[in-house]
């Protein structure tokens, strides 16, 4: 018997509805959650927006409280100042704070590539990178993963992060608007706003690492970007709280590529268009391979983000960042079995959890 795609996929939605079953046999300790998150609307955080929209925290028993700033920096800093839970937020960020001396862990993979962009005025003299040097070029925020991958895209030219001026824009209208007002020479930005200011003829794109052959030219593979973070101490606290987020966040990437374009971009806010629609659906097909297959950060990519990360952070250059203790994998281990066997809730004796060599593993 033949099967089109839509069949699989109302097959396997009624397979998912049954999942959150499974999750309820143990309480979670923490049913509210304060999140934190940065350009809420950028196709980097989708699955944060499905995974509300579509109601998937409230099918494990979570209430979420979003916070949105404008940069991953300031999501990092309140996760630090205890004024959030949890964070979606840059892999990056895992390894700053471990070489400060703080223990925050990644529990799921959101995207495997970072999906940032680097354009340059359409009107610009640009060859390579080293053009880079003595241009104003708009970041989303200081901190964030638009400014670490232009760094990282500067140091490998041999410029110092210096030898540019780096303006906070935002990453919605604002950053449309700089761009096209002159403002800024350059900008390192996410979908929807470089497929805005791209079908407005207002850049020209030099770098774009929202597809896979891209990634593996700069970084030699993925490059773990968004993820779900947060301080060691609160995992440990509160395992059944952060099986339930991962539950719901992997039930969310499967959603996501099983589902057309319409079905997702009818689910997220109209207000994410930026004034158009057709835009967004450009960007989401642009973004479609950006997603994690399965929530699971390989060891490559942690080298890969840590060596990216050491080019231009001297305080990176030669430290000792234990990667294993970046990525609790627990969860989505757990997440992976009652996906595949909604029925079973008797998750620590069971022997089919996928034994899961980081090393070997490849996305």
């Amino acid at each position: 018997m033949a099967y089109d795609r839509r069949t699989f996929t109302a097959g396997l939605a009624g397979l998912i509805a049954t999942f959150p079953r499974a999750a309820g046999a143990q309480q979670v300790e923490r049913s509210s959650l304060r999140l934190g998150v940065a350009n809420k609307a950028h196709l980097y955080y989708l699955p944060l927006t499905l995974a509300e929209r579509r109601g998937h925290f409230k099918d494990y028993g979570l209430t979420i409280t979003t916070s949105d700033f404008e940069g991953g920096g300031q999501s990092l800093e309140a996760l630090l100042a205890g004024s959030v839970d949890v964070v979606t937020g840059a892999y990056e960020h895992t390894l700053r704070t471990q070489a400060m001396g703080q223990d925050i862990r990644a529990v799921i993979e959101l995207g495997r590539f970072p999906g940032v962009v680097l354009a340059v005025r359409k009107d610009r003299p640009f060859k390579s990178h080293a053009d880079l040097k003595g241009m104003k070029i708009g970041v989303t925020a200081p901190g964030s993963s638009s400014h670490f991958f232009v760094l990282y895209l500067m140091a490998k030219a041999g410029l110092a992060p210096a030898d540019a001026t780096f303006v906070g824009v935002g990453g919605g209208p604002a950053a449309v608007d700089a761009m096209k007002a002159g403002d800024i020479d350059a900008i390192s930005n996410l979908d929807p706003v470089i497929t805005r200011l791209q079908q407005d003829g207002a850049i020209r794109i030099v770098t774009d690492s929202r597809f896979p052959r891209v990634n593996y030219e700069i970084f030699g593979g993925t490059n773990p970007a968004a993820v779900l973070y947060a301080k060691q101490e609160f995992i440990a606290a509160n395992p059944n709280t952060m099986q339930a987020l991962v539950n719901a966040f992997y039930k969310t990437l499967k959603w996501i590529a099983t589902a057309t374009t319409d079905e997702i971009v009818n689910t997220v806010p109209t207000d994410y268009f930026l004034g158009d629609r057709a835009i967004y659906v450009a960007a989401l097909k642009a973004n479609l391979l950006v997603y994690s297959k399965t929530g699971i950060i390989t060891r490559q990519g942690m080298n890969s983000a840590l060596n990216m990360l050491a080019t231009f952070d001297p305080d990176l250059k030669g430290a000792k960042i234990d990667l294993q203790r970046t990525f609790d994998d627990r969860f989505i281990r757990r997440a992976t079995v009652l996906f595949d066997d909604p029925t079973n809730s008797d998750l620590e004796n069971d022997e089919r959890r996928p034994d899961v060599d980081l090393k070997a593993f490849r996305d």
